[in-house]
């Protein structure tokens, strides 16, 4: 009778086993192998992140604006002039223009002069990167807790709480931000809990973009939580007698980071353009601070004869929204578990 397929001789068995290679996952005893290491979920997203050349191109613009506006003192100082001295000698006195041509740009103006009063178009492009990118990341970042809080409590208790705050949801995303805000500002007073002047503009810029931003927030965090209360590690821990404020704390928050922090990386730039729309329309800083969206409201009576005094600050615009949009998306790749990267 032969023997089944599947069984092998003593000596066929011992070669076999001798010849074959360790399981994948088995410790290698031998000496001459390096033992696997894991790595975490961070550690994964910075080596997708790092592929990302355009994502790291955002992120070198963003750190360098940043640096930008943390020295704005410095860098005016070893290359420009104060940002509200009027330099009447650039200014031609017929037409109120910059003498010379491209706005009067030169060694000693980079970027040229303001029309009429001369100012250094330079020194308020540098120093104007601190009020946009100042309101963009207090704002940010009051929306942000704001709306983990609120969208974390609604997803996991549910019921009335979760229904009262989805409406309350909904009617701050109908509400008309740009109007309020405007009509907020204009009743402002001139000095308020300590502030004054310009203080009081970005103190109310910071609230009323936050609060109006919060609702974004809130929902992907509450549809996040909704899918994460049932999993087996909430309701194991629920069994163990946790409490639902460490449930909240340690085991629903550190999985809702990723998403927080993608929301947060594109929200900063929608932030600036909200910031610059509204000092636009005059309901920003208060003159003579400088603001890129106050600089573009005054260059439309300027433009045709000095066109380049509205390109440089949109332009100032453009490429920082642009860069804070190529790093956010690459970070909302780099942290998500399904992408290919």
């Amino acid at each position: 009778m032969t023997a089944p397929l599947h069984e092998t001789s003593a000596g066929e068995s011992t070669a076999t086993a001798d010849a074959a290679p360790d399981a994948p996952g088995t410790p290698d005893h031998s000496g001459s192998g390096k033992a696997i290491e894991g790595r975490s979920p961070w550690q994964i997203a910075w080596t997708r992140l790092k592929r990302d050349k355009l994502a790291l191109a955002g992120a070198f613009v963003v750190l360098f604006l940043v640096l930008v506006a943390i020295f704005a003192p410095v860098i005016v100082g070893l290359l420009g002039h104060p940002p509200d001295e009027f330099h009447e000698d650039q200014i031609d006195p017929l037409f109120g223009t910059p003498i010379g041509s491209w706005g009067g740009v030169s060694s000693d103006f980079l970027f040229g002069v303001e029309p009429v009063n001369g100012r250094d178009v330079f020194s308020r492009i540098v120093y104007g990167a601190r009020i946009s990118l100042l309101v963009a990341f207090l704002a940010a970042v009051f929306a942000v807790v704001l709306g983990t809080i609120l969208g974390i409590i609604a997803g996991y208790f549910g019921g009335w709480i979760d229904a009262a705050l989805s409406r309350v949801m909904d009617v701050m995303l109908a509400f008309p931000q740009l109007l309020f805000t405007i009509a907020l500002v204009s009743v402002l007073p001139n000095s308020l809990l300590g502030l004054d002047g310009s203080g009081v503009r970005i103190a109310a810029l910071v609230l009323v973009i936050g609060f109006f931003g919060w609702p974004y927030v809130g929902r992907i965090v509450r549809g996040q939580t909704l899918s994460l209360r049932n999993r087996e590690y909430v309701e194991a821990a629920q069994s163990l007698g946790a409490g639902r404020l460490y449930i909240l704390r340690r085991e629903l928050l550190p999985n809702l980071i990723a998403p927080i922090t993608v929301y947060a990386t594109l929200m900063i730039p929608t932030n600036i353009l909200t910031e610059a729309a509204l000092s636009f329309l005059g309901a920003g800083v208060k003159p003579p601070t400088a603001s890129w969206g106050q600089m573009l409201s005054t260059a439309i009576t300027t433009y045709e004869a000095d066109p380049l005094f509205m390109v440089i600050p949109g332009l100032a615009i453009f490429i920082t929204v642009l860069a804070f949009n190529l790093f956010g998306d690459g970070v909302r790749d780099a942290l998500d578990p399904k992408g290919s990267r």
